[in-house]
């Protein structure tokens, strides 16, 4: 059964799941973010913005199959035709299709936004009503 883990107050999405891309790069496992084309933009631009010590290897879903397979890293829309199932970061709205296919999902909370904190809730409600234990990371008391 897949790992699910919500991490709340994120103050910047999309830098936490920069620092995140980092992070699970650096191990063994393969990591695919998931969300809609205006969030998976900006954050291919920052993730190729980092500094050369912190480059995070990625490519986008539109990638020749080969690449998207070598790449520890990959952004995409339909996480579900993702050539690994290591671990999902979710950056979108809504529960994304083929989750359970994965080892791990990750769904990050802004600390800001309201929309996304009802939002995230929402997606909380459908993991526990289909049994999921979820593990809970308030980002404000790791200091992330």
């Amino acid at each position: 059964m897949t790992e699910i883990a919500f991490h709340f107050n994120a103050p910047d999405k999309l830098a936490y799941a920069c620092r995140f891309a980092r992070k699970v790069s650096r191990g063994d496992a393969r990591l695919v973010i998931t969300g809609p084309d205006e969030v998976l933009e900006p954050l291919d631009r920052m993730l190729w913005a980092m500094g050369a010590t912190d480059f995070v290897a990625h490519c986008r879903d539109d990638a020749d199959e080969d690449t998207q397979r070598a790449s520890p890293v990959l952004l995409a829309r339909d996480a579900g035709a993702a050539p690994h199932s290591d671990v999902l970061l979710n950056m979108g709205a809504v529960v994304p299709p083929a989750f359970s296919r994965f080892s791990k999902l990750i769904e990050v909370v802004s600390s800001i936004d309201e929309q996304d904190r009802q939002a995230a809730r929402d997606r909380w409600r459908h993991y526990a009503a289909r049994g999921y234990q979820i593990v809970r990371h308030d980002l404000v008391l790791k200091g992330a």
